[in-house]
């Protein structure tokens, strides 16, 4: 009988396969363009589903492994019915799993074992420019707030620069910070 080892991941990181990825896309950077969809729907009152399945990346159509579905909803104080995050809280989600995605890969890369991260989020946003009551206030957040705590086997300016280094490669932060074009299109039935 024969035992087979899985080969331990660094912070469950398969660096090797990051950096072979990066070196195949310079050969070839057509293949590094990729374009991401989600696919929302109306159910009811302020309430949407949204479905993420597929994505065109390395020169075709992809799909993940499995279709993940997210309900959005307001709160039951703006009368509606709690079914689901706010869309300004699913920013929140995004800019953490982004920055934290990054920090355990920037770890493995540098042979850094992390222990535990965890992140709170916070985002500022007056009610006035959503409800129309104020011109003059910005609509989304004015301002969101990052906040790590990281257990790893370095010190404390190593854990700096590993979350550093994922803020400057981090697409949500890129997202949020940068002048992102958005063009919208509608087709009525």
């Amino acid at each position: 009988m024969t035992i087979t080892e899985t080969p331990q991941l660094p912070n469950g990181v398969n660096v090797e396969a990051l950096l072979g990825a990066r070196e195949a896309f310079k050969s070839d950077t057509s293949l590094t363009e990729f374009t991401w969809r989600a696919r929302n729907e109306w159910v009811n009152g302020t309430h949407s589903r949204t479905t993420i399945e597929d994505f065109y990346g390395v020169g075709g159509e992809q799909s993940h492994n499995a279709a993940q579905v997210h309900d959005a909803d307001h709160p039951a104080l703006f009368a509606a019915e709690d079914n689901g995050s706010t869309p300004v809280e699913f920013v929140l989600h995004a800019l953490a799993a982004c920055l934290t995605g990054g920090v355990a890969s920037v770890a493995a890369n540098r042979g850094i074992t992390l222990n535990s991260v965890t992140s709170v989020i916070e985002g500022d946003m007056d009610l006035q420019g959503i409800l129309g009551m104020d011109r003059d206030v910005r609509n989304g957040y004015s301002g969101v707030r990052v906040s790590f705590e990281i257990d790893a086997d370095a010190g404390a300016e190593e854990i700096e620069a590993l979350v550093a280094q994922s803020q400057r490669r981090s697409a949500v932060y890129d997202i949020l910070t940068g002048a992102t074009p958005v063009e919208i299109s509608v087709s009525a039935k």
